[in-house]
């Protein structure tokens, strides 16, 4: 896994970096998260090429496994792929276990890696799910020491299904409410300050 994020992370293309600048994610968080686009398959990679590799990295740095994402605006399943992909056998995670290891009595839970990325840029200790079907017990026990867990679930069907799991699985669990999109959308419209104000809004209640 360190290989492939070595190649892919040396491979990033002028449209995935502008993709990413899009979304907020600029050329330090590009670096530091090691993001970077399947160009030279690895063996058993093939069937992502093209897309952005987003490595999981642990508490040390080192590549714990990568998923893909899909940068081309077409009907993913129809093509035999969804949006984000992650590798057969490969238990889903917690994007972002430096966080957790760094946070303090308090930590961030976003909805997805990218969303993730850009609270970890605002400044917030942040892990993310890979959505709401994918967070499970272990991934609550991961963050039960937490006195609080500030989940940011995005504001359609899905975001509710993962904050009703969030809030059931944890007593700490409390939602910050988006409402003008995910996190990412929030920070384009209204920059870092528009996220501290939802936070401390929630935080003043």
């Amino acid at each position: 896994m360190e290989e492939a994020t070595n190649a892919y992370q040396a491979a990033l293309t002028a449209d995935a970096a502008r993709y990413l600048a899009d979304r907020g994610i600029g050329e330090e968080e590009v670096a530091t998260f090691r993001l970077g686009v399947v160009a030279d398959p690895l063996p058993g990679h093939g069937r992502y090429r093209g897309m952005l590799a987003i490595p999981y990295l642990g508490h040390d740095g080192h590549t714990l496994t990568v998923r893909f994402r899909c940068l081309e605006d077409h009907d993913h399943r129809a093509l035999g792929h969804g949006k984000y992909n992650t590798m057969p056998g490969d238990p889903p995670r917690i994007y972002g276990v430096d966080s957790i290891h760094q946070a303090g009595d308090e930590i961030h839970l976003s909805e997805g890696e990218l969303d993730r990325i850009i609270l970890r840029k605002v400044g917030f200790h942040a892990a993310g799910a890979p959505g709401a079907e994918m967070f499970f017990g272990r991934h609550r026990r991961m963050l039960a020491g937490f006195s609080r867990v500030w989940h940011w679930p995005d504001p359609d069907e899905g975001g509710a299904r993962m904050a009703a799991k969030v809030s059931r699985g944890l007593r700490t669990a409390a939602s910050v409410r988006l409402r003008a999109g995910d996190v990412t959308e929030t920070y384009k419209a209204g920059g870092a300050q528009a996220l501290y104000d939802l936070y401390e809004k929630e935080k003043s209640k």
